[in-house]
């Protein structure tokens, strides 16, 4: 029996291309706002709810606190087009299991659900367990969750998936190291799932979005009247990821003065809110990701050196898709299929010639910029075979300076 998933969103598009996505594995209901969740809520079990932040009338909010009233305990996951990190520590405050933005990163919306299920299949084989000594037990990390989801079998990608599992099931926090575009990540969810905190949440902090000033704050919190425009007490994001793990994206960015407030957290596992003195203390993991040179950055005097040994307790480097030429068709075929069902269309075949040429290019934009040259490629030829002269030449040029 396929698990029930509640899809509410006021675009009909998304509600459509979601459908087509995930209907082979999920029993599919869709919902257009609040009123319509809230009448298949009550006449349905879902598993999973996934619901559109803004709407017209009562927002996704609601949608997640009427869900987890109810006696069969949904996973809830928020999407918006209108993402930022303080919207993600609300949708967790008020207990969704994560936060989606848009537009859809659906390779990682896939991965993130089936480690949803595996989290509720976890919690209610928990709470069914009599046994006494069933409570203490730890839980092994779930199949449902597995290297698969990271697509390769080149000999790099092993190593790092080995790498990864070893690590995941201890407390170590892990620095993950490669070029853009590599998956970081999507191995920083890795790192979570496989390790004892699965049930716990997974916090995403991607620095360089942020404005620097108000970065300490998004971790930490503040009290009311911190500075100005803090009108009142803020729960910050190392608050929300208690017992789970909070993952640092492009580390490097992060300013000085907040690199020194993140080492002290490292060394006491305490930390202050922005404003106050008092001492809190949470049970939360690091791991971090960054594509740049991070002793290089201690050299500058841009990054602290302490701080890089703290976060430096074990390196996973991601390796680029160069040293992974041989993943290329496997991830090819695997976004042609996707986009095809996003898009309504056939998949699209590459042509002998056109492989050899996507087998040959350095892919500098590793495997994001593969995906959106697949997803460009099923919009425009899907349900046929592309060849060299239909490549882009843009594409074309680079690929045979490459060579």
């Amino acid at each position: 029996m396929l698990p029930s998933l509640l899809i509410v969103d006021d675009e009909k598009n998304t509600r459509d291309a979601l459908e087509q996505l995930l209907n082979a594995e999920y029993e599919i209901f869709l919902a257009k706002n609040f009123g319509e969740a809230l009448s298949l809520m009550g006449n349905e079990k879902f598993d999973i709810i996934l619901t559109d932040l803004r709407m017209a009338g009562k927002n996704g909010m609601f949608v997640v606190e009427e869900a987890l009233h109810r006696p069969y305990n949904p996973i809830c996951i928020v999407m918006s087009a209108y993402g930022s990190v303080e919207t993600a520590v609300e949708a967790i405050k008020h207990g969704a299991y994560d936060f989606v933005t848009k537009p859809l990163d659906f390779e990682k919306l896939e991965m993130l659900m089936r480690r949803s299920l595996a989290t509720r299949r976890e919690r209610k084989e928990k709470a069914s367990a009599t046994v006494p000594a069933a409570a203490k037990k730890v839980v092994a990390p779930s199949s449902s969750f597995s290297p698969d989801a990271i697509i390769g079998k080149s000999a790099a990608i092993a190593d790092a998936i080995g790498r990864i599992e070893r690590v995941a099931k201890s407390n170590a926090t892990v620095l993950l190291e490669g070029e853009t575009g590599t998956g970081k990540e999507l191995f920083a969810n890795a790192v979570h799932h496989f390790s004892r905190r699965a049930n716990g949440p997974f916090v995403p902090i991607h620095c360089a979005s942020l404005q620097k000033n108000l970065l300490e704050s998004e971790l930490f919190g503040h009290e009311k009247g911190a500075f100005t425009g803090a009108e009142g007490r803020r729960i910050g994001l190392f608050e929300a990821a208690n017992g789970g793990t909070i993952f640092f994206d492009e580390i490097g960015e992060i300013d000085v003065q907040t690199q020194i407030k993140l080492l002290r957290f490292l060394e006491t596992k305490t930390f202050s809110r922005v404003g106050s003195s008092e001492n809190i203390s949470v049970d939360v993991r690091i791991v971090c990701a960054t594509n740049k040179n991070l002793q290089r950055l201690v050299a500058q005097g841009l990054f602290r050196e302490d701080l890089l040994y703290r976060l430096n307790v074990v390196s996973v480097e991601i390796p680029p898709l160069r040293d992974r030429r041989g993943d290329i068709p496997l991830l090819l075929d695997y976004y042609a299929k996707i986009f095809a069902k996003v898009n309504d269309t056939g998949t699209v075949d590459f042509s002998p010639e056109a492989m050899a040429l996507l087998l040959s290019y350095k892919w500098p934009g590793n495997v994001r910029e593969l995906r959106n040259f697949c997803e460009g490629a099923v919009v425009f030829y899907g349900g046929q075979k592309l060849g060299v002269g239909d490549m882009d030449k843009k594409f074309l040029c680079e690929s045979l300076q490459s060579q």
